[in-house]
């Protein structure tokens, strides 16, 4: 009996334990799950433009100026000191740059602004996710 209760014991200390280790990392910066989530939004706007065939020039632009803006708090946010990440995210700016200049007009334009932009996201990601 006395067995029982010690294991039973155990098992009492070691849930409430989980929770609170799992409540503590719940509570850690939502800041980078933000902007990302953030970034992902306007990219998928873009993305169902392009797919819709309805690629507005004043939309898209509004969208990559969002995505620019964002991109800025890249570096903050994230608070990565490596080289190879601040040059990933100077990498993506230099592209939302690029993108907002040619100022995509049409759906072709708008694939072509946004192809770079996505490259540029997915190999952050395939390095640092």
């Amino acid at each position: 009996m006395r067995v029982a209760l010690l294991i039973l014991l155990g098992l009492v200390i070691g849930v409430i334990g989980t929770v609170n280790v799992v409540g503590a990392l719940n509570a850690r910066n939502p800041m980078p799950k933000a902007v990302m989530t953030t970034m992902d939004y306007h990219m998928g706007q873009l993305s169902h433009a392009l797919k819709a065939g309805q690629c507005n020039a004043v939309s898209s632009k509004q969208h990559l100026q969002r995505l620019q803006s964002t991109a800025t708090d890249i570096m903050p946010v994230f608070g990565v000191t490596e080289k190879p990440f601040d040059e990933a995210a100077t990498r993506l700016q230099t592209r939302l740059d690029q993108a907002l200049q040619s100022a995509p007009v049409d759906c072709p334009a708008l694939a072509a602004a946004i192809k770079p932009i996505g490259d540029a996201c997915k190999s952050c990601h395939q390095k640092y996710r």
